[in-house]
């Protein structure tokens, strides 16, 4: 969905801002963290709503944490749309944990971009796709800002499309560059998405919960635990790399657009019960 233009963002925000929201709203708390994990969602999974109802939605869901895509919250949104963003999130105590996927190049202006926007968001995660020769102009503003880039899989024939392409991208660079682990993209590259996790521990900065229904392609992507993936086990791996509390930790569900509410209900009820269950 293309972002809203700079008049019709504002006067939506100002208008839910006055609207009754749904429940009692509250910050987050030990409960609302099953097994210490702070669960948010990719908005690209609401991706069919617009970004005042897709944010209603999460916090219908009991969420308190969202990672945007840019459609529904560009990286060039003047001062005024991330104030509002801000404002709009603090109401419904959803915390912004991350924003991709971006492309980064070797352009140093243009990728600063990204960051000041994040800056000025209050954003600490990134997830990305870097270009090769973007890496020198990264170093350089990861340490400047604080902000990490988290390297995105994005499946077979991808630039990143297996674990060894993320190591070997981050080997020797700074600390704040490392991964966006997607599980489910992992599945379809025939990867292995709980030794993933693993192996990227200490450079794990971000997740997207998803599921397929086989190792391959093209694939059919499914409900968490129908298909290939561990849920347990990914609590479990999670817990023993020890993901950072500040990371991006998101339900990726891109089936059915138009109508993914009661699936996304289930795969939060799924990932829930498995963190409790770890925990």
């Amino acid at each position: 969905m293309p972002s809203l233009s700079r008049r019709s963002f504002l006067r939506t925000a100002a208008g839910t801002a006055g609207c009754a929201l749904v429940g009692r709203t509250r910050s987050a708390s030990a409960e609302d963290k099953p097994g210490g994990f702070l669960l948010g969602i990719q908005s690209y999974s609401l991706r069919h709503y617009d970004v005042a109802k897709a944010l209603q939605h999460v916090h219908e869901f009991g969420l308190h944490g969202v990672e945007f895509f840019g459609g529904h919250f560009s990286h060039e949104s003047s001062p005024e749309q991330i104030d509002a963003m801000k404002r709009r999130c603090a109401e419904l105590d959803i915390k912004i944990l991350g924003h991709g996927v971006n492309g980064f190049g070797k352009d140093h202006d243009a990728n600063r971009k990204f960051f000041e926007f994040a800056r000025r968001a209050g954003i600490r995660n990134l997830s990305a796709d870097p270009s090769e020769d973007a890496f020198d102009s990264l170093d350089k503003l990861v340490a400047e800002y604080d902000i990490r880039i988290a390297i995105h899989n994005h499946g077979p024939g991808a630039r990143y499309d297996k674990i060894a392409d993320v190591l070997g991208a981050v080997k020797g660079r700074h600390k704040n560059i490392g991964a966006c682990a997607d599980l489910g993209h992992y599945i379809r590259s025939g990867e292995d998405p709980v030794k993933a996790i693993t192996l990227l521990e200490g450079r794990l900065f971000g997740i997207h919960l998803k599921d397929f229904a086989e190792p391959r392609g093209d694939a059919p992507g499914v409900i968490l635990g129908k298909g290939q993936l561990d849920v347990e086990e990914v609590f479990k791996a999670l817990k023993k790399v020890k993901f950072p509390a500040d990371g991006c930790l998101s339900l990726e569900y891109e089936e059915h657009p138009e109508d993914p509410l009661a699936d996304i209900r289930e795969c939060l009820a799924i990932a829930t019960a498995a963190a409790k269950k770890v925990a």
